[in-house]
This record gives C-alpha cells, structure tokens and sequence, in this order.
C-alpha cells in the first residue's frame, strides 16, 4: 500500500494516540508525548466525523484533564495545534489549555504571547474559483501550488509559493466565488513534504516543478494550462 507522508504522520499520529488511550484504560497517568497525541487525535476524529472547527477543538478539550497526566505535563502542554482534514479543507486547529489547567502564561515553559505580524507583502497576485460545492480553506503555509484541485487558478504560477497572510491563519473560499489573493514565496529551505503529495522534496531541484504539474495533470487538478510533455509537442 502507497501511503504519502501525511497519511504516514496520520497513522503515526494514530498509533500513539491508541498506545495513550491503552495506558490511560490501565491506570496510568500520561506523559507529554502520550497526552499531546491523545488529544490531536481527538480532534482529526471528530473532524473525519463532520464536526466543525470550533466543536473539533471544544472535544479536544475535554478528553484529559490535570489528573489524567504526570505531574508537570499539563505546564508543558499548555496548546497543540494540529492540522486536520475538515469538510471544507485542511484546517489548522489550536487547541489552547487542553488539560484544563488554566494557568496559562504563569505555568512553566509557557508560550508568551508575541507582537503581533501584519501580513507579508505579496510578490504575486492570483484569481482563485472554487468550483466545488463546498467551502475550502487553505492555511498560510500549506504549498498554495497543491491546494484543492477544485479551485481553479494558475498553479504553474503559485509553483513555490504560499499565502501572503499571517502565520497560523487561512483564507476561505466559498462554493463558486472568486476572489483574489496574494502570494509570497515559501522560505526557509524551501522543502515541501506532504501536502498532497505532488512534490515531496525540494521545491527547486531539478524537474521538480515540471514532474509536480505532470501529476497535477494527471490527478486533475485544474489551472493547469500546460504541462511539460504538451510543451514539448507543441515545440517539435
């Protein structure tokens, strides 16, 4: 069976949320690994089962409480965010104070809160069209290149490239609306693993974007004008 990287993360992620609720029907108090998994899961399950954003977390919330870790767990494990496949697209869920503790920044190893980052500049603007019968969101980071192949845009244009919003956020596109959005190009090392499988490497290695449209093509995604192998045709 030919899984991609994110299915292997999901089953990953599964197995260790099983192994958690195994030691949890024991007796046993979770560690951070154990706790962190049980309540991702939580959340990728409910959404599987059409729960919403907001009610995905609202579950995620409540499955463990201080009593159900090892002492000093619920400080570390103050938030968990995951990202799970909703009805309306991949989504970024934060679940904030999953066990209850309620201590928020004074606990120890706490994330602070940071200034807050207005939106980078965008380098390039696109029209998007969801076609689909159903909202689709796309989160900042997530490679716009492999986004849903029912919204219809240049793709060979967002190659490389991701929205040109704030870290963390995402963008909506309601069933058969348009609307423009800006893009910037993904940073760092520029290695794009998951997502829906169409590069699974290095973004700028060679015929890397060439093979990403072949099998965008070939899967059916739209915005796709021309593929490598038709250009060469016409250039023969």
């Amino acid at each position: 069976m030919r899984l991609t990287p994110t299915e292997r993360d999901r089953l990953l992620l599964f197995g260790a949320a099983e192994l958690a609720r195994a030691r949890r029907a024991r007796g046993l108090r979770l560690n951070v690994p154990e706790a962190t998994a049980l309540i991702a899961d939580t959340v990728c399950e409910a959404a599987r089962d059409g729960a919403r954003l907001a009610e995905a977390v609202e579950r995620a919330r409540s499955v463990l409480g201080p009593d159900d870790v090892l002492p000093g767990v619920a400080d570390v494990v103050t938030e968990v965010h995951v990202e799970a496949v909703f009805d309306d697209g991949s989504r970024l869920a934060v679940v904030s104070d999953p066990l209850g503790a309620g201590l928020g920044p004074q606990a120890p190893g706490a994330l602070l809160p940071g200034p807050e980052h207005a939106e980078p500049e965008p380098v390039l603007r696109l029209t998007v069209t969801n076609t689909a019968t159903v909202p689709v969101s796309v989160t900042s980071h997530f490679h716009f290149f492999e986004a849903n192949p029912r919204l219809d845009f240049d793709r060979g244009a967002a190659y490389g490239m991701r929205l040109a919003v704030p870290a963390g956020s995402s963008v909506r596109f309601g069933p058969g609306e348009s609307s423009e959005v800006g893009l910037v190009p993904i940073g760092g090392e520029r290695i794009a693993i998951g997502f829906a499988g169409l590069v699974d490497g290095a973004l700028d290695a060679p015929g890397a974007r060439e093979e990403a449209l072949r099998r965008a093509a070939a899967c059916g995604y739209l915005g796709v004008t021309e593929t490598p192998d038709q250009q060469l045709e016409v250039e023969r």
